[in-house]
């Protein structure tokens, strides 16, 4: 390929990746969104946090069946639980990564 292919291919890439996130917001910029679907999408982010945490803590990798004995998840409960009490992000990947480490060394 040659350097004006390479810069066709990134320009490409780039619009392909900037206009389906501008255009949205370009879009809805000047209108007014009823409520019920602002309260929707403020659910978004716990449900891709949902898919993308669930298969990791409650599944096998290989069998891909419920394992609820995993020490992902024996070590997400505590953390979870610091979360809610102290509301510190900080503090609660601190704590998760040094309950992941003991995890690991224990069993």
């Amino acid at each position: 390929m040659t350097f004006s292919d390479y810069l066709f291919l990134f320009g490409g890439m780039g619009l392909v990746t900037y206009l389906p996130r501008s255009l949205p917001l370009l879009y809805l910029a000047h209108k007014k969104m009823p409520q019920w679907l602002i309260d929707w999408l403020g659910l978004i982010p716990v449900a891709i946090l949902s898919a993308l945490l669930a298969p990791t803590l409650l599944t096998d990798a290989a069998s891909r069946s419920f394992v609820f004995g995993k020490p992902e998840l024996l070590v997400a409960i505590p953390t979870l639980i610091f979360a809610l009490k102290t509301r510190s992000l900080g503090c609660t990947v601190l704590i998760g990564m040094a309950l992941y480490w003991l995890a690991g060394v224990l069993i």
